[in-house]
């Protein structure tokens, strides 16, 4: 599990004011074990791991463990919500077009936010979080499409 300061999952809901469940043991697991996972798709790892559990109880646990900070939640533009365990570097995403793969790109300058607006409205911007899309190796291959000098055009 990402920046966890090495602490145990039972320690770290502690930690953070929140009930030790079976359920949310599993859900914190599964999305260590699938960074960027749908809800579905970490449903179907907890179900896999502790047998009958429900669509709210995850969704629960996932909203339980994204407010305390303990998972973070991103949500690219028409793509289910996605969550992983990096949490409180101010990383960004990169997504493909074709197949939906996500992967973490760190900040390209510096520390949080990393970016700076050209007009901060009087607001203290203390986070930056950017989206890249494109298409990856395996789409591009199997289109033929998208090579490296295109995505400037």
């Amino acid at each position: 599990m990402a920046d966890r300061d090495a602490d145990d999952p039972v320690s770290l809901f502690r930690r953070h004011g929140l009930q030790v469940t079976a359920q949310r043991l599993a859900v914190l697991r599964a999305v260590s074990r699938r960074p960027h996972g749908t809800a579905d798709e970490i449903e179907e790892m907890v179900r896999a791991e502790i047998g009958a559990v429900s669509r709210q109880a995850v969704c629960d646990a996932l909203g339980a463990l994204t407010e305390a900070g303990i998972v973070r939640r991103i949500q690219p533009a028409r793509s289910p919500a996605r969550y992983e365990d990096r949490v409180r570097d101010n990383h960004h995403h990169l997504v493909c077009r074709g197949c939906g793969r996500t992967v973490d790109v760190d900040c390209a300058v510096g520390s949080a936010p990393c970016l700076r607006a050209a007009d901060d409205h009087g607001f203290a911007i203390l986070e930056a979080e950017v989206i890249y899309w494109g298409l990856c190796p395996d789409c591009r291959a199997a289109t033929g499409t998208g090579g490296p000098g295109e995505a400037a055009r």
